[in-house]
């Protein structure tokens, strides 16, 4: 591969709002001068390069598994292009280890597939595991993923006519425990109000979308420390999920109205209790690629959070949860140039005016 030209930055550093030079030396950054950097940003505010932590690159449009790492790169490509430099892929039914280092792909943190119970999830895209299969599966997919398992913990359950956990509490700890051990950290898809609060005792380490979260379940992730990403924008196709269902399942339809109506305020609520909350779209399937800004505005202006902690949840703060270190001395060549100060007006997160990923000027 050709050596990286140096490159030379200046700006309104966020988060410590300080105007600094920076120099990127290949993939890192340093605050030391470099001979000969090209000067490629100068004024505008710089932050670390966006997250997106729930990401499926692994799922196709319209859903179904991608078939090829090109597939997966071009969904990835749409997301840097957009300013999001790393990603949490919160499950994969394709695997695509050889974009871990790939450099026109953005950081990596990834989950293996889904594990859900039979008939419990998406077709075609978890494993389905019955009690006994879930902690071995669960071992077998931390070490297929870099870091992540992600569990299933609730669906539609056509015997209910609603939402129904998928497992018995203790064959859920006994997963979270088996992925904690094989060195993964566990996330878990949950929409009511039943199995969240077993997950979130049990000790996974993320609660995605989480809509059926109590104030008692918010108080515990406080204590715990447990993060939520909130997927507001998955959030928003409730209603149609509702109306699809609502022929078979008018209970269910009623209930995911219900969620979807309350959620703004179940995530102001955790927000305002200290829980850690991180930007994610659930892109990928139903959801398109390129749409952090969009969440990023959702939680800002819906869920009351403010402009610098959606900032943090997007950046800083996510960069140094999935262990990607920021604009730092030694830390990763990754950034995001604004023209205007996006503290102010966070709409200026929809136009990076430049985007360096692993020391490349992207834009």
């Amino acid at each position: 591969m050709r050596e990286l030209t140096p490159l030379h930055v200046r700006g309104v550093v966020l988060p410590d709002d300080t105007t600094r030079d920076i120099w990127l030396v290949g993939d890192r950054v340093t605050f030391e001068p470099v001979a000969g950097a090209e000067t490629i940003s100068e004024g505008g505010y710089v932050l670390p390069g966006l997250v997106d932590a729930h990401c499926h690159i692994g799922i196709a449009a319209g859903g179904g598994p991608v078939t090829t790492v090109e597939q997966a790169l071009a969904a990835a490509v749409i997301d840097r292009d957009a300013g999001t430099l790393a990603i949490r892929d919160a499950g994969s039914p394709f695997p695509y280890p050889d974009l871990d280092d790939h450099p026109d792909a953005p950081r990596l943190s990834r989950a293996g597939r889904h594990l859900a119970a039979p008939k419990t999830h998406l077709r075609g895209i978890p494993i389905e595991c019955s009690p006994e299969e879930l902690p071995i599966a669960a071992a077998e997919q931390a070490r297929a993923g870099n870091g992540w398992v992600k569990l299933v913990g609730d669906w539609l359950d056509r015997s209910l006519a609603d939402l129904g956990p998928t497992f018995e509490p203790d064959v859920l700890a006994a997963a979270i425990d088996a992925a904690h051990a094989a060195g993964a950290r566990v996330a878990v898809h949950t929409f009511s109000e039943t199995a969240v609060s077993t997950l979130i005792r049990a000790g996974v380490d993320s609660v995605e979308h989480g809509t059926g979260l109590s104030l008692d379940d918010i108080d515990e992730m406080a204590r715990r420390g447990t993060v939520l990403v909130p997927t507001m924008i998955n959030i928003e196709t409730f209603d149609d999920i509702a109306e699809r269902a609502e022929g078979k399942f008018p209970g269910y339809a009623t209930h995911m109205r219900a969620l979807h109506a309350a959620f703004p305020e179940v995530v102001r609520a955790a927000y305002e209790a200290g829980v850690p909350i991180r930007v994610g779209t659930d892109a990928g399937g139903a959801i398109p690629h390129g749409v952090c800004a969009d969440e990023m505005l959702m939680l800002h202006e819906r869920a009351g959070m403010s402009a610098v902690d959606v900032l943090a949840a997007a950046s800083w703060a996510a960069r140094e949860w999935l262990g990607f270190p920021g604009l730092i001395e030694g830390g990763l060549a990754d950034l995001v140039v604004y023209e205007a100060d996006p503290r102010a007006d966070l709409r200026v997160v929809r136009a990076p005016s430049r985007i360096v990923l692993k020391g490349r000027v992207i834009r």
